[in-house]
């Protein structure tokens, strides 16, 4: 089977977040791509079988994954496998990638509404700085503070944040007038053996409709402040968000095992 590594929401080889592609020829066990994906040591492994696309983390499979999905797409454009919009049916919904003809991958993903919540106990002390406001999607626990250095000096106590009920925490702050994005983000997610994700394009799924509420422009720029970076470009639409970015292959090779 083809295995491929790209480096995703990014034009420049290692930054953005990497992930793994695996394009399997038959169908695996949820042990063996479990197995696999544990293997590989990236955030996401994702595994593509027609239109069925999956993902694993480390430790667990996942429901929904932005840059792993944009890097299928573009191991499917690159490669001359596919062509035009592409519908991959996942644990989530049938999810639409649409490529540009200057490299954008446009993915439409769904947008997770948000509402305002209260600071878990300990939660400031985790993160080593003062909370604005705490918000929750159905996937992750959004978190605000004052300044975008105040995300971007973020050094928190990993394990402590194991103890909040949420796939991951989303850290956040508009960006500074100096910074071309919208706004800023880091994404922390222990509980499912990502202490922290490079560039998370489900976290923009809510980052999407909390920012555009907030700023009140439905097209927004993100940029995910993580030690490789990223930038995330979103479109609110209702109840869907298009999530845009570019991608590059870092690696091709041949997985020599059988599922």
């Amino acid at each position: 089977m083809r295995l491929f590594t790209v480096d995703a929401f990014t034009d420049t080889a290692f930054h953005g977040n990497p992930a793994a592609v695996c394009l399997l020829n038959a169908r695996a066990s949820d042990t063996w791509m479990q197995s696999l994906a544990t293997e590989m040591g990236l955030s996401e492994t994702a595994f593509l079988l027609g239109n069925s696309l999956r993902w694993f983390t480390p430790a667990v499979e996942v429901s929904l994954c932005g840059h792993a999905t944009l890097a299928t797409a573009h191991v499917l454009y690159s490669t001359g496998a596919a062509t035009g919009a592409l519908h991959f049916e996942t644990k989530s919904g049938i999810l639409t990638v649409n490529p540009s003809d200057d490299g954008l991958i446009t993915m439409d993903f769904p947008a997770k509404e948000v509402t305002l919540a209260t600071v878990p106990d300990g939660l400031e002390k985790a993160l080593g700085a003062a909370v604005v406001s705490v918000s929750r999607s159905q996937l992750d626990l959004l978190v605000e503070l004052e300044s975008e250095e105040s995300v971007r000096s973020l050094r928190p106590d990993i394990p402590a944040l194991e103890s909040v009920d949420a796939r991951g925490v989303i850290v956040t702050a508009q960006a500074s007038s100096s910074t071309a994005a919208d706004y800023v983000s880091r994404f922390f997610a222990p509980r499912v053996g990502v202490p922290e994700d490079p560039v998370t394009g489900s976290a923009h799924c809510a980052l999407a409709p909390y920012w555009s509420a907030r700023l009140g422009r439905d097209s927004l720029l993100g940029a995910q402040l993580s030690a490789r970076g990223g930038l995330v470009r979103t479109t609110l639409r209702g109840d869907r968000v298009d999530l845009a970015g570019r991608a590059v292959t870092v690696i091709e090779g041949t997985l020599l095992l059988n599922p």
